[in-house]
């Protein structure tokens, strides 16, 4: 027997060999990139389509949203990698193609938004023409189109750690691993205000379209080579010995009409993916609002105000350690789940709160005690998705669960940037507009809790396996 390789007595196979801290640290390579390709969309597109630009927050946000609207996608490719290897991986190929498809999308998609504004702002302001709808459906094109680089590459490498993780590591595995996504956020931002720096609040879009250019062309590629560094070779290495091994041999065992059933075999699956619905749908619906918060409440140039994602992001990354190693093992996932549940509820109201004052530092450290709570809740929600994932269909639930978080995002930033033009229209000030969306992310999060206490992993784990056994009998008969 191989040094590492554990063998179980009660399932006759090897078990998966211990992923060391190297490795982790390796993985979170990859979600360092995503985070990275996060802050060009939601921490500077979004501030130069409503500001610079001046498109409605409301079509911006709709825009915005489509790379998660095309989340459904999430449950095919999670089970296509299941069953159909790619290049001879079940992983790591879907992981690099999806990572290729986005890095392009991501620089295509600014040079549409440059051409809308020249047809949408010829008389100064932004108006509705034949060419404008033009732009902005090729627009929706290209970011659908991303959305599907992003579900393909996310839910291959979600399932990956699946497949090279056991139930009482998961935690330290997610510890690490989106700890490295908060590195990537800490880093797109110092990446992006460097190369941004030389803008002022003034900037005319004429100004701002080189620079941007060059961050839309260095970042994409940053991220793509994280990707191939992140995965290369761990899926060889681990993979082999996962329960998921034992299936995909037989590369129809599990079909697309097979994986629903066993998807939907326990009612605990609803409740689970209807309790990230609301918590995710809460948890961002300041995405699209937070930079325009900054330049038109704080008044923050275009750089100052992508820095605040480093804010945020160390905020998450403490928490994404500490929650990981030690919180989750002594609470539990569940219960520190909720309690990060009220976190985020408190510092959502802080947050509104902080617009009154017009302080920048208050800002600051909102963001920051929010990327705190955020980091405790995803932790330990994250923990709980990958408990609630049957290793013998791992892409397939993974793709379920894909599709609730996607999908809950893109409606919480059409949320978000949908509220804040009604509050704006309604609202006496600005801070009043802004402060609408704070609060409702605060009573959703309260929400979310009672759909969390309904859930039940024992049930969920032995409904799932039963319903697996049955599927693979079947296939025998």
């Amino acid at each position: 027997m191989a040094s590492g390789e554990v063998f179980d007595t009660k399932t006759k196979s090897l078990s998966v060999p211990r992923v060391n801290l190297l490795t982790m640290f390796r993985l979170g390579l990859f979600q360092m990139g995503l985070s990275m390709m996060s802050i060009l969309t939601l921490g500077v597109l979004n501030r130069v389509m409503i500001q610079e630009i001046a498109i409605p927050a409301t079509l911006v946000s709709v825009v915005l949203a489509l790379p998660l609207f095309v989340a459904p996608s999430r449950v095919w490719f999670g089970q296509i990698s299941d069953a159909k290897p790619l290049w001879g991986y079940h992983r790591t190929a879907y992981v690099w193609l999806g990572a290729a498809i986005f890095a392009i999308a991501a620089f295509l998609a600014i040079q549409v938004i440059w051409q809308m504004n020249v047809a949408g702002n010829s008389a100064g302001t932004w108006v509705w023409t034949t060419q404008t709808i033009g732009w902005t459906a090729l627009l929706a094109l290209v970011f659908a189109v991303y959305g599907l680089g992003i579900c393909a590459s996310a839910t291959a490498f979600a399932a990956l750690l699946v497949d090279i993780s056991e139930e009482d590591n998961r935690s330290k595995v997610v510890g690490v691993v989106w700890s490295m996504l908060m590195v990537g956020i800490i880093v797109g931002a110092i990446i992006s205000a460097s190369l941004l720096k030389q803008l002022t609040p003034e900037a005319t879009v004429e100004t701002l379209q080189p620079a941007i250019n060059r961050l839309f062309t260095i970042v994409p590629a940053i991220v793509f080579g994280l990707a191939i560094a992140a995965t290369f070779g761990v899926e060889k290495k681990y993979s082999q010995y996962s329960t998921r091994s034992t299936l995909v041999n037989r590369e129809d065992s599990i079909t697309l009409g097979n994986a629903w059933k066993i998807l939907t075999a326990s009612p605990q699956t609803g409740i689970f993916f209807t309790f990230l619905l609301v918590m995710t749908i809460s948890l961002f619906m300041q995405d699209p609002i937070l930079e325009p918060y900054a330049g038109q409440v704080f008044k923050m140039p275009l750089a100052e105000s992508t820095k605040l994602n480093i804010f945020y992001g160390t905020g998450l990354l403490i928490a994404y350690g500490v929650t990981g190693f030690y919180i989750v093992p002594r609470l539990g996932k569940r219960r520190t789940a909720r309690l990060g549940c009220m976190l985020v509820a408190f510092c959502a109201i802080l947050l509104g709160i902080s617009g009154f004052t017009a302080n920048a530092a208050v800002l600051k450290l909102s963001l920051f005690f929010f990327g705190l709570a955020t980091g405790f809740l995803t932790t330990a929600a994250i923990s709980l998705m990958l408990d609630l994932t049957a290793a013998e269909a791992a892409g397939t639930f993974i793709g379920a669960w894909g599709l609730a978080q996607s999908i809950s995002r893109g409606i919480a930033v059409v949320i978000g940037g949908t509220v804040l033009d009604i509050g704006r229209k309604l609202l006496p000030s600005l801070e009043l507009a802004y402060g609408l969306v704070f609060v409702l992310e605060a009573v959703g999060m309260v929400l979310s809790i009672w759909f969390l206490n309904r859930v039940n992993i024992t049930e969920f784990q032995t409904s799932t396996k039963q319903a697996i056994a049955s599927v693979l009998e079947s296939d025998l008969d």
